[in-house]
């Protein structure tokens, strides 16, 4: 039996022999105590009100499951694109994440390699980070107005984002990396796939250029309608698409991109509700696996950046019924 390491290899690869289907994020262990995690969104505490380091007002009411970036008129950072320059001002994570990873090297070292990939997961890709620069309205129509200046804000995006990169590799050398940034809605983009290759294409592609170059795997997680770009995001490196849902046409993204990129998802998340029976679990990823168990390069999952479900009841049930189903077709 292979190990959950090398199953998922196995399933990525184009011509490969997986023993089973994998089963959400069992493969992969998130490594703590990153610093550079810790300083940029370190702020991001359950029953606060913060401002993270680039200045964007974060809320994160008590009874709320994760914090909410709150940009308004009144208090967006860049409220002139044409003079964005005087109103940003970038997080220096060389100066201030150079020291004190210690504890995270400890922690990845206590992983089982044979066994996990051993990630650092990075939150807030490009888009997303221009949608808390400024209003959501705002980025949308820049990017259809401003293009020119949108390009110089997103290049400057990205050298941050690749800096991020530079110390985790430096530091931790994890075997993935899982890099966050929400595309679309659950049925569209949020702009055209033209727009996107103009503007976002090369500039992920020069991030994941560099993770491949130092043997780290590209996990984007997107849970998000990324159909129409799905090719582009194979094309510039990523391994993983996490986070599918099922509005994307699984079965025929899988056929088109033969091989060159594996999708993980597929499960509905409004399962994991508090009300949420064991029977309504079982029953919705079931109907996953009847959809897509049988395609090559798929893995089954819940589409949340990252381990864990909303309601605890919920995660173990879909664990075992994903075991159930590897129990009767393999």
């Amino acid at each position: 039996m292979l190990s959950k390491k090398e199953n998922v290899l196995e399933t990525i690869k184009k011509d490969g022999n997986p023993d089973r289907l994998t089963n959400c994020y069992q493969a992969f262990a998130p490594i703590s105590g990153d610093p550079v995690f810790q300083y940029v969104r370190g702020n991001r505490i359950q029953g606060t009100n913060s401002y993270d380091r680039w200045g964007t007002y974060i809320a994160f009411p008590e009874d709320q499951p994760a914090a909410i970036p709150i940009v308004t008129a009144e208090n967006q950072i860049i409220k002139d694109i044409e003079n964005w320059k005087e109103y940003l001002k970038v997080p220096d994570l060389r100066a201030n994440c150079s020291e004190g990873w210690e504890t995270a090297q400890k922690n990845k070292a206590a992983i089982d390699s044979s066994e996990y990939f051993s990630m650092t997961i990075m939150g807030t890709g490009i888009f997303e980070q221009l949608h808390q620069l400024m209003t959501f309205e705002d980025t949308l129509c820049n990017l259809l107005m401003y293009p020119d200046e949108m390009r110089e804000l997103i290049g400057v995006i990205a050298e941050f984002r690749l800096e991020y990169m530079k110390l985790i590799v430096e530091n931790l050398h994890p075997d993935a990396i899982l890099s966050h940034d929400d595309f679309g809605t659950k049925t569209s983009l949020f702009m055209s796939p033209d727009v996107w290759r103009d503007l976002f294409k090369e500039p992920y592609r020069r991030l994941y250029d560099y993770l491949h170059a130092n043997d780290v795997l590209v996990v984007h997680h997107s849970d998000s309608f990324c159909e129409p770009i799905a090719e582009d995001l194979a094309e510039i490196g990523v391994d993983i698409w996490q986070g599918v849902l099922p509005t994307n046409d699984i079965v025929k993204l899988t056929e088109t991109l033969d091989g060159r990129m594996a999708l993980m998802g597929g499960i509905d998340s409004a399962i994991d509700a508090a009300d949420a029976t064991e029977e309504d679990i079982r029953a919705e990823v079931r109907k996953a696996l009847n959809a897509y168990g049988r395609l090559k390069h798929f893995m089954p999952s819940y589409t949340y950046g990252g381990p864990g479900t909303i309601y605890p009841h919920v995660e173990p049930v879909i664990f075992d019924e994903i075991g159930r189903y590897n129990e009767e077709h393999f």
